[in-house]
């Protein structure tokens, strides 16, 4: 039996001699240098090509390196009958939090125009209220959006959630559906986004969006980069309408040069690295999910396809 790993060049060999490592039983071999395709058993995969999971005849489950799978769904021919895992755990979950409570903190206490001062040499004593005196929005209650809204609640800031269905989460207010999206959003000072990406969440970081959102209001997209209609950011913040914008996803990554994101006073690129998972921890969730998987024993983390998460 065999398996075959897809990422970026530069830690692929990294993730094969891992993955090697935790499951001997197996031939882990470089999605580049795959050998007899037929004797391919198990694919461990971030954003495959077009038509390559099909290359293999013998499939009997994808891997998803990450907790999303629309760069897996988006395959026009995924061979639609193969079960697909997502990989999520703690170490995930925690890069996740840490990033999140960074960048709402930034906002909350205006760093951006304290540094901004600091590189004018000029004073300026910023007041800012208290956390309990400021309005955060997690779009997605997932497990990291669940998580990171509690512990956004656990600083004490005014929390607010919301999900396609009723979700509880202890410390945060949760809405969900059209009318309780209408309710958050006129209360959300900072906007964090971390939905799964699908149909219906794809472009709802928009124009009509932004409108609903107190003046000043600053977003986060931590999901995906289409959840974001790029032409309708760069006027929301020139306007005032929106106070700032940090950006972990793009539609296309890494960023063009010239892509106005980067020189935008307003908005803070980073590079995908809000929950960048590394072999050293996300083999050891991956091989335990395959652990199960060969043993027909249930995988907690195994995707619902119809929905899309």
């Amino acid at each position: 039996m065999a398996l075959v790993v897809r990422v970026g060049a530069a830690r692929a060999a990294w993730w094969r001699d891992i993955l090697q490592s935790l499951l001997p039983e197996l031939e882990v071999r470089l999605w580049d240098d795959p050998g007899d395709k037929a004797k391919v058993d198990y694919a461990v995969v971030w954003q495959p090509p077009p038509g390559g999971l099909k290359t293999f005849p013998n499939l009997k489950v994808i891997v998803s390196m990450g907790a999303g799978i629309d760069h897996v769904l988006r395959d026009p021919e995924l061979p639609g009958h193969l079960p697909i895992i997502r990989t999520v755990g703690p170490d995930l979950t925690q890069r996740m939090r840490e990033y999140v409570i960074l960048h709402v903190l930034r906002f909350h206490r205006r760093l951006p125009e304290i540094e901004a001062s600091s590189a004018k040499k000029e004073w300026n004593q910023i007041i800012t209220p208290t956390a309990p005196n400021r309005s955060i929005a997690v779009l997605g209650l997932g497990n990291m959006g669940a998580d990171c809204a509690r512990h956004l609640a656990a600083i004490g800031f005014e929390v607010h959630g919301w999900s396609r269905r009723p979700k509880e989460v202890q410390g945060v207010t949760c809405h969900h559906g059209p009318a309780g999206l209408r309710d958050l959003l006129k209360r959300a000072e900072i906007l964090v986004c971390l939905l799964p990406l699908t149909p219906e969440t794809t472009g709802i970081l928009n124009k009509d969006l932004f409108a609903q959102l107190p003046q000043g209001a600053c977003v986060i997209n931590v999901g995906r980069g289409q959840h974001l209609v790029e032409e309708d950011l760069i006027p929301a913040l020139d306007s005032g309408q929106l106070g700032g914008a940090t950006l972990d996803v793009l539609h296309v990554e890494p960023a063009a040069e010239d892509h106005p994101f980067w020189t935008h006073p307003k908005i803070l690129l980073t590079p995908h690295i809000a929950s960048l998972i590394d072999p050293e921890a996300g083999a050891k969730i991956i091989a335990a999910n395959l652990k199960r998987f060969m043993a027909g024993e249930p995988v907690p983390d195994m995707v619902d396809v119809a929905q899309g998460y």
